[in-house]
């Protein structure tokens, strides 16, 4: 069975009528830093997240590629999205927005249904996000030849060295204090393993993880994979190779690719 198209997902989730996404501002932004040259795995991953959900949705937005991107955020992370009045920063709080604001793509969950997508977005958020984290920050061959010249891309000297010594001890104290510092990334490719195969059996043969139209778990799933399929200029590439042997996955960004491109 071909996979319901775009039109006719927005159509669903909007049961017919467009009144919302015609109220919808004309002057939404997302904040990013810039991909080129500075924004590194786990922000490429956490705004494509966000740009997914808003296309899913066919929501119109303007992308804005910042070298103080992370500076403007109230909480440091991005993407940073300016709705009117709303300034909001990282996936699942801009997520959450969405929702209130009636965008929601589980309203056809049953509340179990919406319960367990709860529960595998938690393990996207502890597996991939941490895994792309310790990648970029822990291996040397990554951190060494790009973490460090990207983040520190747009920063003369002296100010180049405080910021990053103060980023790097930011995210080594988080990765320390949810006991992955200690990971060897042998152990962190095994946790992305289980966590792909687990994604994987909840996908199954389906094109979406739940039912016949995407959710929140599709946009996430999708930010996460294609990030790491697709940051090629990485060195050490065990993550995507990860990716690509496991099948379903590789067919479901393929899916939602199409869809929103």
């Amino acid at each position: 069975m071909a996979a319901p198209s775009l039109k006719d997902v927005v159509t669903s989730l909007f049961g017919g009528s467009d009144t919302r996404r015609e109220m919808w501002p004309e002057d939404v932004v997302l904040y990013q830093p810039i991909e080129a040259t500075q924004i590194l795995l786990p922000d490429f991953a956490s705004c494509l997240c966000v740009k997914t959900y808003l296309n899913l949705f066919k929501l119109n937005f303007t992308t804005e590629q910042r070298l103080n991107a992370t500076e403007m955020s109230p909480t440091g992370k991005v993407p940073l999205l300016k709705i009117e009045a709303d300034i909001i920063s990282d996936v699942n709080p801009v997520i959450s927005l969405l929702c209130g604001k009636g965008f929601q793509l589980s309203s056809h969950l049953t509340d179990s249904e919406r319960a367990e997508m709860k529960a595998f977005i938690s393990l996207v958020d502890n597996v991939l996000y941490n895994a792309e984290s310790y990648l970029s920050w822990c291996v040397d061959e990554v951190s060494e030849n790009i973490t460090k010249p990207r983040y520190t891309s747009p920063y003369s000297w002296p100010l180049n060295h405080f910021l990053l010594w103060r980023k790097s001890r930011q995210e080594l104290g988080r990765l320390e204090s949810i006991g992955w510092l200690k990971k060897t990334f042998t152990e962190v490719c095994e946790e992305v393993e289980t966590c792909c195969q687990a994604l994987s059996e909840r996908l199954g043969d389906n094109t979406y993880f739940f039912g016949d139209f995407p959710t929140e778990l599709d946009a996430i799933v999708y930010g996460h994979l294609y990030a790491i399929l697709t940051t090629e200029q990485l060195p050490n590439t065990a993550l995507a190779q990860i990716v690509k042997n496991t099948p379903r996955l590789v067919r479901f960004c393929t899916t939602i690719q199409s869809m929103i491109e």
